[in-house]
């Protein structure tokens, strides 16, 4: 149980300068990265699945680091989230092992974070994709970080496998203006303002 078998990984970062308005001079970085793993549990049903969680926070904190330094480093990052996408032969249940070691480990990196880290996860074939919700780090109210990245991998999850996914970005969206809390502004209290 302690053993995850890794098939492969994919990093992505989206390098945005605009989406239809003015040009920023440095461009806004989104990125993923996503590890395709042996599913321990597929093609059965399991009562006892938390110790898996327990090999997944070293799986997490690599990935973390790994993003992180992709988008310039941990002090780049101003926003995050999770997912996970199980094949078709494992349970919803599977992808939700990643929550607490998906989260933690990014909060781990980035240095104790205090907000909760959007999370979504589905079951899904082959090539599936998905919407990797994100939000500041330190509060969840401050709208101009309200953004999502899709992902996916042309092969995977095979049936007996899970793709875990971490989410990051260095800023707002580039042309916000929804209004609402400011990052300028956040107390740092609870998480959410």
């Amino acid at each position: 149980m302690n053993d995850i078998s890794i098939r492969k990984s994919q990093l992505i970062v989206d390098k945005i300068w605009h989406e239809g308005g003015p040009a920023l001079k440095e461009p806004r970085l989104r990125g993923a990265i996503l590890t395709v793993i042996k599913n321990p549990f597929a093609g059965r049903y399991v009562e006892d699945i938390q110790p898996f969680m327990k090999p997944l926070e070293q799986l997490g904190v690599g990935m973390a680091r790994e993003l992180a330094e992709a988008l310039g480093g941990p002090k780049a990052v101003q926003s995050y989230g999770k997912a996970a996408i199980v094949g078709l032969a494992g349970e919803l249940e599977h992808g939700a092992l990643w929550h607490a070691p998906g989260g933690y480990s990014m909060r781990e990196v980035l240095g104790g974070t205090k907000a909760i880290v959007p999370s979504t996860k589905k079951v899904g074939p082959a090539g599936a994709r998905i919407d990797v919700p994100l939000h500041h780090i330190n509060a969840a109210y401050v709208r101009s970080h309200f953004d999502a990245i899709e992902v996916g991998i042309h092969d995977a999850p095979k049936p007996d496998e899970i793709v875990y996914i971490l989410a990051m970005g260095t800023g707002p969206r580039v042309h916000d203006r929804a209004g609402g809390l400011k990052a300028s502004e956040i107390k740092g209290e609870d998480g959410q303002r």
